[in-house]
């Protein structure tokens, strides 16, 4: 699937928004960039290597290097099935996001309702739980913008390396 347009990433957010909503102070799943992850992991293989496993052991934002923004080689094998998966969910994407409509975000709630029906549940399942990924998952694959949805829940995220300085981290 090439990039998905912004009609699509508009209805996937508010799709994702309905799905896993927000309140105070936790941002809903597409609020968060959901639809943005997952034009990012329809992608990965767009990239060399591709954007499935980041590096580490340190993101940066506790110190250290930042190396979590450097994907991991896949082997034959994982590539394989990688392709083959990411393959698959173009497919429900394409037909998912056409089932519901450029129109869907400026719908009422009970037709919005009607709409996911029509899309399919095995395409709603889908969604939610790259949703869940999108808004719990570490911010370098592209969502959970600025750790927010970590920051609501007060989880830290990475916090290594803790109780060393950056020298010290960084030192061969």
């Amino acid at each position: 699937m090439a990039a998905l347009s912004t009609a699509q990433l508009r209805t996937l957010a508010r799709l994702m928004d309905d799905l896993v909503p927000g309140d105070a102070p936790t941002p809903g799943a597409g609020e968060a960039g959901g639809a943005e992850y997952v034009e990012a992991l329809l992608a990965a293989f767009d990239h060399d290597p591709p954007r499935i496993w980041a590096g580490g052991p340190f993101s940066g934002r506790h110190g250290g290097a930042a190396l979590f923004g450097d994907f991991l080689e896949l082997s034959p094998w994982e590539a394989l099935a990688w392709r083959t998966r990411i393959e698959g969910w173009t497919s429900d994407y394409e037909a998912g996001l056409a089932a519901l409509g450029d129109d869907y975000g400026d719908l009422d709630g009970p037709t919005r309702e009607q709409r996911r029906a029509a899309a399919g549940a095995e395409f709603v399942d889908l969604v939610f739980t790259h949703a869940c990924e999108a808004l719990y998952g570490d911010p370098v694959y592209g969502a959970n913008r600025d750790g927010a949805a970590w920051a609501a829940i007060d989880y830290p995220g990475d916090v290594q390396p803790a109780g060393y300085t950056d020298a010290e981290v960084s030192a061969p």
